[in-house]
């Protein structure tokens, strides 16, 4: 049922948006602000190499383990509270990471990060789906969140750059408070959640029990992977137990009378459409980052600062793809038509990154296809954010958040070991191969390196094209009511109810 405002829009929506995604740019940074700046964090408190990991890992882990609790709670206890409760808490864990005197201190506080981030980033994305219903309206918003969405994490190694080499390490956790309370302040002001959108049946405790334990064991086995190899017996008794988990997960969500993820929400196509093309074509893209970042500071010699600002290409062109391509066309193309070209654009943006060399020019080759890989992934981004939430009940807005939200966060943690594993099998094969050569020792290793990253390049070329053609025949929602946009009344059909502002 099409829902229409009876009232002309708030112009104060816009302003909420604006700490909408506040909240939601600050998520995705800190899933990898912090990587530049963990050298020198390991250093302060003297962590083991063994445990530097856990400093990602614990994040990872609380924030793809809680997620769709998260957007249950959303839904249960109302938006704008929970929107708050979370970035309040975001701000304290990191305070207290930013304050770490030891190493259990950090790794508690990247664990609360977690927790809080897995309350946010469902809740700011319901918050839009039910505030902005109008196609004009919806499509400007959700190419705004899109590019952030897409862009946040390539802002995270620019800003932890610029922090870790002109500030100090420990900011690139103290720069969070500001841009909680500030977002905070703005929900208060600005965001009111209505009764009619609430979910009153009780939290399903069965089913966060399931799906944390699940999700935390999948994305905790692919970490295991990385490290210990693929055949190890914690890798694989991770992967079973999460198969398990999330099967059991499964059958109980069919049997209880208000289930934590009801199988309606993941029945429909176009959602499922869009979890499995985001979840792909971000484990092309968080690869991506890992390799770019290697390859630029050890075989190109970038410091931190100088490699953060070489990821601005891929920036601009996400926010451009995003606001000026995806936005102008959402209601006047079907989703797929611009989701399934986004990711072939971007595609061959990874395709120019195969010819990657040991003296490959930045101009000629590494900007130009960054910004490809901006313009494609920023186009799709966007109708894929709204399409999570397209058709669903309010009621039901936060968990449908939330799966794509799991789905970016799986695809995060299969990409960095999945394509990690494959660069350094490479990288080791062909170090070994040319063991012998009369060429320098350094020169030789970063031959290696590049051999192993273009490689798993490749694979990542291929993944972005499973992606376009996952977009291409699952999705099958169509363009609004092509009268209804052009006199600015019309609405997505089935879309939610706007949150009322203040």
């Amino acid at each position: 049922m099409s829902s229409t405002p009876t009232a002309g829009p708030d112009p104060r929506r816009w302003t909420a948006l604006i700490f909408i995604a506040l909240a939601q740019l600050m998520v995705v940074l800190d899933a990898t602000i912090v990587n530049i700046a963990l050298p020198s964090a390991q250093k302060a408190l003297e962590i083991s190499e063994g445990n530097k990991q856990w400093v990602i890992t614990a994040y990872a882990l609380a924030f793809g383990g809680l997620l769709l609790a998260g957007g249950r709670v959303a839904d249960i206890w109302g938006r704008k509270r929970v929107f708050i409760v979370g970035l309040l808490g975001f701000a304290g864990a990191s305070a207290i990471g930013g304050a770490a005197v030891n190493e259990a201190m950090l790794l508690g506080a990247r664990g609360l990060q977690g927790v809080f981030a897995a309350l946010l980033a469902p809740t700011a994305l319901s918050l839009l789906s039910v505030t902005f219903t109008e196609p004009k309206e919806r499509a400007k918003a959700f190419g705004i969140f899109g590019a952030i969405a897409g862009g946040g994490a390539a802002i995270g190694l620019l800003l932890g750059g610029l922090l870790t080499e002109y500030m100090d390490w420990r900011w690139t956790f103290f720069v969070n408070i500001p841009i909680s309370l500030v977002a905070a302040a703005g929900a208060v002001a600005l965001i009111h959640d209505r009764a009619e959108d609430l979910n009153r049946n009780p939290l399903d405790v069965p089913g966060v029990l399931l799906a944390s334990s699940g999700l935390v064991a999948l994305v905790y086995g692919f970490t295991k992977a990385e490290s210990d190899g693929w055949g190890a017996g914690v890798t694989v008794g991770m992967f079973i137990a999460s198969a398990l988990l999330l099967l059991a997960f499964l059958v109980v969500e069919s049997r209880v009378r208000a289930p934590l993820l009801p199988l309606r929400v993941l029945a429909d196509r176009n959602r499922g459409g869009v979890y499995l093309a985001v979840g792909l074509s971000v484990i092309s893209m968080f690869g991506l980052f890992l390799f770019l970042t290697y390859y630029l500071q050890e075989v190109r010699s970038y410091d931190p600062v100088k490699s953060g600002f070489a990821f601005l290409p891929m920036v601009v062109g996400m926010i451009a793809g995003s606001t000026q391509i995806g936005a102008r066309l959402m209601n006047r193309v079907p989703a797929r038509m611009l989701m399934a070209p986004g990711y072939v654009v971007a595609a061959l943006g990874m395709l120019m990154l195969t010819q990657l060399s040991v003296d490959s020019s930045y101009w000629g080759l590494i900007m130009p296809a960054q910004v490809l890989l901006g313009l494609g992934l920023g186009t799709a981004f966007m109708p894929a954010m709204s399409l999570a939430t397209h058709g669903i009940q309010p009621q039901d807005a936060g968990v449908a958040s939330a799966m794509v939200n799991t789905s970016q966060q799986v695809g995060g943690a299969i990409g960095t070991a999945l394509l990690n594993t494959i660069a350094a099998s490479v990288t080791t094969t062909y170090l070994n191969d040319h063991a012998g050569d009369r060429k320098s020792p350094e020169l030789v290793l970063h031959e290696g390196m590049v051999e192993g990253y273009t490689n798993a390049i490749w694979w990542a070329f291929g993944i972005l094209l499973l992606a376009a053609l996952a977009a291409f025949t699952m999705i099958k929602a169509g363009q609004p009511n092509a009268e209804k946009v052009a006199s600015g009344t019309g609405a997505l059909d089935d879309a939610p109810t706007p949150v009322a502002m203040h």
